[in-house]
């Protein structure tokens, strides 16, 4: 029911129940046996009153009759008046998708430092987070024994020569003949073998140099100045962060299609890196390598992108985002307030030749701040309803205002429904 007509009648009814209590105090006061005013005649009084109880039922019922005819009717012309509403169509453009991913960042090389024997930690070369070069001295053993034994066997060398070249003396002295041949290799192989151990012991007494195996950036140091070390201890670790190694997971779907067009995403994508505070790292990544197999969980696999790091900025350990942006040739693109969401499915309505409302099944390839890539649904000559997307009813004529796809794409600020 209207609502003015609900109204209407309510305040005729309440002047009705008015006019009956009146009258109805009236007879009561006269039975009762109050003086009323001489003229007044209770049964005429009745009469009277039931007669303008009579009128003013049919009053009622007129006005009802003509107010509810009135509004029923103007409610039809509204219903069937055609409503006006914005519709675009698609457009056909370059657009360039950003696909991110949650990243690891790790150094080109990182390794622990440990000692190659025990003893005690005589010297500390190196201060925390410090760069250092190849062959540098970080820490040094005490090496008193390795040094004595290396002397030792430098000694025995020494001597394994004399009696060589002794003997390779006599040996040539042919009008003496004390030497035979074979005394001359046996003091040959003699040498050969204390040289060996010489080698050995000063390989043993470069083992309490702990050296830089390259160039990088020592990390904090595990033992103190004069702690006894136990050979495989951790004294620090070492990185290179020349070039940082980034890795990220993705999905098999995303790997297949970078798959089936690599060299162009290796030509085309730009791959960038943000940091944890919001910042873009100034300097531009490139695809390093793909790991040989998925990881059966979560059915991902993960990519590593190489970025150059000349200013250090990024260390081993840290966390960020890869951001790979993806031109896109001649993308059909809609804005996103166009559409609304059904079960999971993503529609439009569309307005045809004849001016008629359908509604129409899309599915979406990728999705930007405002606007849809279109993977398959519709076209460039398709109409679609850009605003009143709720309001226009499938199956019925609409009035239409046709905007162009430029201007609907500007300064889109809805998302879809």
């Amino acid at each position: 029911m209207n609502p003015i007509v609900f109204i209407v009648r309510r305040l005729v009814t309440v002047l009705m129940l008015l006019v009956a209590l009146a009258g109805g105090g009236v007879l009561g006061l006269a039975k009762m046996g109050v003086d009323l005013p001489p003229p007044l005649n209770t049964p005429r009084i009745s009469a009277y009153l039931d007669d303008i109880g009579a009128r003013a039922k049919r009053m009622k019922e007129s006005l009802v009759g003509r107010l509810e005819s009135y509004f029923l009717k103007h409610q039809e012309e509204t219903h069937e008046e055609p409503r006006k509403v914005v519709v675009t169509s698609p457009k056909a453009m370059d657009v360039v998708i950003t696909q991110p991913y949650v990243c690891q960042i790790h150094s080109r090389k990182h390794i622990e430092v440990r000692a190659l024997d025990t003893g005690y930690l005589q010297q500390i070369s190196m201060t925390e987070g410090q760069a250092v070069k190849e062959g540098q001295s970080l820490f040094k053993i005490l090496p008193i024994l390795y040094e004595a034994k290396y002397e030792a066997e430098k000694a025995k060398a020494l001597l394994a020569l004399r009696e060589l070249n002794n003997t390779e003396s006599l040996f040539k002295n042919q009008k003496m003949a004390i030497v035979s041949q074979n005394e001359v290799l046996l003091f040959q192989a003699k040498l050969a073998e204390a040289q060996a151990k010489v080698k050995q012991a000063e390989a043993e007494l470069k083992f309490t140099d702990v050296t830089a195996p390259f160039d990088g950036i020592v990390d904090r140091q595990r033992e103190q100045l004069g702690s006894l070390i136990k050979e495989g201890d951790i004294l620090t670790t070492l990185s290179d962060n020349s070039v940082m190694w980034v890795y990220f997971n993705v999905p098999e779907k995303q790997y297949l299609e970078y798959m089936a067009n690599r060299k162009q995403h290796e030509e085309e994508d730009k791959i960038e890196l943000k940091l944890a505070d919001g910042t873009i790292f100034p300097q531009p990544g490139k695809i390093g390598t793909i790991e040989g197999q998925f990881n059966n969980e979560n059915g991902n696999i993960a990519f590593r992108a190489d970025f150059p790091n000349p200013d250090r900025v990024l260390r081993h350990g840290q966390t960020g985002t890869i951001l790979i942006h993806r031109p896109l040739k001649n993308a059909l693109v809609i804005p996103q307030r166009a559409t609304f969401e059904l079960l999971d499915k993503r529609y439009v309505k569309v307005v045809g030749e004849d001016d008629v409302a359908h509604q129409k099944l899309i599915t979406i390839k990728h999705e930007l701040d405002d606007i849809f890539v279109i993977n398959s649904g519709l076209g460039v000559n398709d109409k679609i309803v850009l605003e009143g997307v709720r309001e226009v009813e499938v199956g019925r004529k609409v009035e239409y205002e046709f905007l162009q796809p430029e201007e609907a794409l500007k300064n889109q600020k809805f998302h879809a429904e």
